[in-house]
């Protein structure tokens, strides 16, 4: 990563146009051309560098519940589980931990019972019974932003 690269990550971490042509508003803010940050943001995302852009927001906020889940998966049915999991667009990220409960996910949807619907279908697909539904009892938000520079 270059000056530029790391100009652009700061700006997008919390500072992300919302326009018609938000690349556009980058580029003038940074004095580059859109083209360039459009190239640059492909390359950090093909890189592993950005993972996602998109809006964060509250779920319960909006009158949508979430909950973290944890499940414990044999070593040859990872690829499969997260494959199944990954296809609902209610899972807002995953991840593998050590321990037995080593594959970890979130859920965003509009209410309990759809989380457990989500949740049974899971198991039901992969053949996995021990997913663990932990919601939020209370809510702690930190904000984290990288200085690139």
């Amino acid at each position: 990563m270059d000056y530029k690269d790391r100009l652009i990550l700061n700006e997008i971490q919390r500072n992300f146009p919302v326009a018609h042509r938000p690349f556009l508003a980058l580029a003038r803010k940074l004095k580059l051309s859109e083209k360039e940050i459009m190239e640059r943001v492909q390359r950090l995302k093909d890189m592993g560098i950005i993972r996602r852009i998109g809006a964060s927001f509250s779920a319960r906020a909006v009158g949508f519940t979430s909950t973290l889940c944890a499940a414990k998966v044999p070593e040859e049915k990872i690829e499969e589980f997260v494959a199944v999991v990954n296809t609902y667009p209610e899972v807002t990220h995953n991840y593998e931990r050590e321990g037995d409960y080593n594959i970890w996910f979130t859920l965003i949807a509009p209410s309990k019972r759809k989380i457990g619907q989500i949740l049974g279908e899971i198991s039901h697909k992969t053949g996995i019974q021990e997913i663990l539904n932990l919601p939020a009892l209370k809510t702690f938000k930190i904000a984290v932003d990288f200085d690139f520079e």
